[in-house]
């Protein structure tokens, strides 16, 4: 059983719905301009993201921390 995260604000969100979430709103030529990395410029899509970003856990902190930054505002 998975404790409570009442601190956490990304519990309960999978990677895919953040950035989904992050492509409706800032739309794929401005997230790749915010978040550098060739999958959101060259020819992208959710599948080939997601991937990458499971594999690099640095791209996949910014995806957050942006995401987070979104949540914020």
């Amino acid at each position: 059983m998975t404790p409570l995260q009442p601190n956490n604000p990304l519990h309960g969100k999978t990677l895919e719905n953040i950035l989904t979430e992050l492509v409706e709103h800032y739309g794929w030529a401005r997230l790749g301009q915010r978040i550098t990395i060739r999958c959101f410029t060259d020819n992208p899509s959710i599948k080939s993201s997601l991937t990458f970003l499971r594999k690099t856990p640095w791209a996949r902190q910014k995806v957050e921390e942006l995401y987070l930054t979104l949540k914020t505002k």
